[in-house]
């Protein structure tokens, strides 16, 4: 009897543990999330000061991103898209140049819309949307286009091809 009650005290430990990993995974993703909208809401603006600090405030969350917190299924997935995520990040905080940090921000996009599918922490509804303008795809948290690859020229060019459930 002893034993079983062991095993079911274990058992209990281990799911809150998890559980708590995953509060924590979470928080810290929208964290990302949040950091993310501010970088391509300046870019919508056409301001590169707010869109280099908005990259910057999200290079940080992703570098201290607890990847240990994800499931294993997540950590892989994390793992693939990490590398080519800091890659584009990392360019523009110090970049001055609005067309430079709009090519650099679609690799931006095209890492986050993978890693809200696939890790599926997101505490609000998000939306992909598409510019057939150019070609590309970014998140956004309402529902209205704001285009970050245009901004004030065609603000509202593009279309909503995806909502994501909040998790």
């Amino acid at each position: 009897m002893k034993k079983i009650f062991y095993l079911v005290a274990m058992l209990m430990i281990i799911g809150l543990n998890v559980n708590a990993q995953s509060v924590v995974a979470k928080r810290e993703f929208n964290n990302a999330l949040k950091a993310y909208f501010e970088t391509k809401n300046a870019l919508t603006k056409d301001n590169a000061t707010e869109a280099g600090a908005g990259a910057q405030k999200l290079l940080t969350v992703i570098e201290e991103f607890p990847v240990k917190t994800l499931s294993a299924t997540q950590q892989a997935e994390w793992n693939k898209v990490n590398g080519e995520l800091k890659k584009s990040l990392q360019p523009m905080p110090a970049e001055t140049d609005l067309k430079a940090q709009r090519k650099n921000f679609d690799g931006v996009a095209t890492s986050m819309i993978k890693l809200v599918k696939n890790l599926n922490l997101n505490n609000e509804e998000v939306y992909v949307q598409y510019c057939p303008m150019v070609k590309k795809s970014w998140l956004n948290e309402v529902k209205p286009v704001q285009n970050p690859f245009y901004g004030s020229k065609m603000f509202a060019c593009g279309e909503v091809t995806e909502t994501i459930a909040k998790k």
